[in-house]
């Protein structure tokens, strides 16, 4: 199935985040259900469709054995098949995976259109056990440019380190695609996620979008956060899953992120004093 082509003048961009549950280790099962959801997504003309980490893998290994066995490169035949599934479209799909790279492996992200992988990243910022089966990447987090605006890439616990969205920032970033695996943690009642308050707080400091597609359901005992959203660039929350619908459906006019005044005064990335930040601070 292929979505009609949204005119290319309207300058909108549907984003849509769905928030899968894959089983661990279920390689051809979690191919498929990452399939699935891009149908689901072109039928509801996506022009941007970000899915979990680790979609075609799943997360708690049991062991290094178990995640070499999910492995795939990204010349495996699911990313011809998905981009075979975009053919006709402008959309893009922005998923991660477990990635064999070789004696290692990675926790990788592919940004995928109909021509195919566009660009991988590796996560450079590995959370808790992920240390114990990734090697984490030694390159920046891409941006790559789409008909929809230039997207940017970080992976889950990346978005916790303020210097990763500022540099996507100033590469020219108007969306941030944020592939996640949130564990489930306690919170004050009637608090949100502090994964989502960091998604927001990142996205008002940049002033620019955050598409964060996080997990569902439980798998060997860990609980996650589904807190699947879509931030705008002044850091409020557009849209976001919950238990009804497990999807976070936006239209965004991406090309507002690259206007960072906030007064006829002040610009948001112009008024950084990049002079003093290289300076020692003074010990008193």
């Amino acid at each position: 199935m292929t979505a009609p082509l949204l005119p290319e003048d309207t300058g909108v961009a549907r984003v849509v985040c769905e928030q899968l549950a894959p089983e661990v280790g279920e390689l051809d099962q979690n191919k498929e259900l990452a399939l699935d959801a891009v149908r689901r997504a072109l039928a509801d003309r996506a022009d941007i469709v970000v899915l979990p980490e680790l979609t075609t893998s799943g997360y708690v290994f049991a062991d290094a054995d178990e995640a070499r066995r999910t492995a795939i490169t990204a010349g495996d035949a699911f990313f011809t098949d998905l981009g075979a599934l975009l053919a006709g479209t402008r959309t893009v799909v922005v998923l991660g995976f477990c990635e064999d790279g070789g004696p290692v492996l990675y926790n990788s992200a592919a940004v995928v259109d109909a021509s195919g992988v566009r660009a991988v990243y590796r996560k450079t910022h590995l959370w808790d056990r992920e240390t114990l089966f990734f090697t984490p990447g030694e390159r920046m987090a891409p941006v790559v440019a789409t008909p929809h605006g230039r997207i940017g890439v970080l992976i889950c616990y990346d978005l916790e380190f303020p210097e990763m969205p500022r540099r996507l920032a100033t590469a020219g970033a108007d969306l941030i695609a944020v592939p996640t695996n949130w564990p489930l943690e306690e919170r004050p009642a009637d608090e949100r996620p502090a994964e989502i308050i960091q998604a927001q707080a990142a996205a008002r400091a940049n002033g620019l979008y955050i598409a964060c597609a996080d997990r569902a359901g439980t798998e060997r005992g860990q609980a996650w956060t589904q807190g699947t959203a879509v931030v705008n660039q002044y850091g409020w929350i557009t849209a976001a899953a919950d238990d009804e619908r497990p999807r976070a459906v936006a239209d965004l006019f991406l090309h507002l992120s690259r206007e960072k005044a906030l007064s006829p005064h002040n610009d948001l990335l112009g008024d950084r004093r990049t002079d003093l930040y290289a300076q020692e601070s003074p010990q008193l």
